[in-house]
């Protein structure tokens, strides 16, 4: 049975399908800016709210079940951390919005041919060697998985790193973070509202969009009674005065 990682994939794959690009590397900010926005995929994704959408891009950047590739490695890495993380920043990826992701070629064609058995790539299962020389049929080794682009790229294992090893480590912080991202001001893109898509003020607290007036996370809300809309919807369910959204 398929889940929001599954879903999102399979969003994804149509996607760039559609466009042609299933082969070729895309930043990572076209997936959640303009390949399957939240505001215009959150009723197909099954996902309750905006956090519960950005753990799970988080989770297939961060390599889940090999659905895609990230580039470079030290940001995948970082991804991986925080999706183990007791309390991870679901938001962590959208400081690394040109980082490169690279389909998995096998799993996007299950998602075209509508694959009922899932789309991560199979782990393959061998029958007993006797049954096998019974039946005197030789088995098919599974595919092996294969990235799309011209330099195939293998499966990304995540390490088992024992803590005592780390903490004996020469220069081993206990309190440090466990990424830490640049401190260039200018290196960090404009942050973008999610219902709206305007920019927002950089190095303020923005609580409220100056767009559309929607809080930059959360449910999306009828500005006259501030009960729950949802994308496309005219006019308020609770109260009837027009929300303003597309």
């Amino acid at each position: 049975m398929s889940d929001e990682l599954d879903r999102l994939f399979e969003c994804l794959v149509e996607a760039l399908s559609q466009d042609a690009r299933l082969a070729v590397p895309f930043p990572a900010a076209d997936l959640y800016e303009r390949l399957v926005p939240y505001r215009s995929n959150r009723s197909r994704l099954k996902v309750a709210t905006h956090q519960d959408y950005e753990m799970t891009v988080l989770r297939l950047l961060a390599g889940e079940r090999g659905l895609v590739q990230l580039d470079p490695p030290d940001v995948r890495e970082g991804m991986q951390r925080e999706v183990t993380a007791t309390n991870p920043d679901t938001s962590f990826f959208r400081n690394f919005p040109e980082a490169r992701v690279m389909i998995n070629r096998f799993a996007a064609e299950r998602v075209l041919r509508g694959d009922a058995a899932g789309y991560a790539p199979p782990t393959a299962v061998r029958e007993p060697e006797a049954e096998s020389e019974r039946d005197g049929v030789e088995e098919e080794e599974e595919e092996p998985i294969s990235w799309t682009s011209e330099n195939p790229i293998p499966p990304v294992i995540f390490p088992t790193v024992d803590r005592a090893d780390v903490e004996d480590a020469p220069g081993f912080e206990p309190n440090a973070p466990a990424f830490e991202l640049a401190d260039a001001e200018d290196s960090v893109p404009p942050r973008q509202c999610p219902y709206c898509g305007g920019s927002l003020p950089a190095n303020r607290k923005v609580n409220f969009c100056p767009h559309c007036g929607q809080p930059p996370s959360g449910e999306l809300k009828c500005p006259a009674c501030g009960s729950e809309v949802d994308v496309g919807w005219a006019y308020c369910i609770g109260c009837g005065r027009a929300t303003g959204f597309e």
